[in-house]
């Protein structure tokens, strides 16, 4: 489907996976939406693009700007980056959504953007004028569409609001960083479980007033309930790694 409007394209979303899986069943087939269904290969994201127009013009374009973006998109990308770790529970909601956020896959892990990079967190394609936009690159396709894109809007207008500056764009390849190098040019992660980043959510005053006490509250009970299911679950890896050792 094409780009439209935020409400307009969550609804597309959801359209378009009740489509594909009902099409699939139709041919005796599954289809997921799971983020990481198998080990050691890319697993599935929902890369999210972000414009905002203003009388009909695109605000995120500035001809006369440095890579062509206007203070408009870098303040939209300021707060994004600035509140990207309590979106995270929105926009990759479930365990298995942070077994694809690992290094040395193409998900991205470390929270930078870049004006090409593929490896940062947030890019901005290479089309201007109308097109110009911020590609958002960690969600997946299990997070609630309406929630995710009601967070990234009210980060990106946080951002604008107080004039929130995004570090200096990072051209370069991030994944072959090392963890020192990473430190020392102070470039952090997003968070590593769902447990982490429920917690940079309820912490997030920006978040949980776009996203309303109901749906805090509910997203905490979900994450509580499906972590200690998890963390207390035996999993067939412990049975193969421990029960003929021991």
């Amino acid at each position: 489907f094409k780009y439209g409007d935020a409400l307009t394209t969550a609804d597309n979303v959801i359209t378009f996976k009740f489509a594909t899986k009902t099409i699939a069943l139709m041919n005796g087939l599954h289809a997921t939406f799971m983020a990481k269904p198998i080990y050691g290969i890319n697993g599935s994201g929902m890369h999210t693009n972000c414009s905002l127009f203003r009388d009909g013009e695109n605000a995120f374009y500035d001809p006369e700007a440095p890579l062509q973006l206007s203070e408009t998109a870098l303040h939209f990308i300021g707060g994004l980056l600035a509140h990207v770790k309590a979106i995270t529970r929105v926009a990759n909601p479930t365990i298995n959504s942070y077994k694809r956020l690992v290094p040395g896959y193409e998900a991205p892990v470390y929270i930078s953007w870049s004006g090409a990079n593929r490896s940062a967190l947030c890019r901005v394609p290479a089309p201007r004028g109308r097109s110009t936009r911020v590609e958002y690159r960690s969600p997946d396709p299990t997070c609630n569409p309406y929630l995710t894109f009601a967070a990234v809007l009210a980060a990106g207008m946080d951002g604008i609001r107080n004039r929130i500056d995004p570090p200096a764009s990072l051209d370069r390849n991030i994944f072959k960083l090392t963890q020192e190098e990473s430190e020392a040019m102070g470039i952090e992660t997003l968070p590593g479980d769902l447990s982490t980043a429920n917690r940079h959510l309820l912490a997030d005053d920006v978040l949980c007033a776009a996203l309303g006490a109901h749906v805090v509250e509910n997203l905490d009970l979900i994450a509580a309930a499906e972590w200690d299911a998890f963390r207390t679950a035996v999993h067939p890896w412990e049975v193969a790694q421990y029960l003929s050792t021991y």
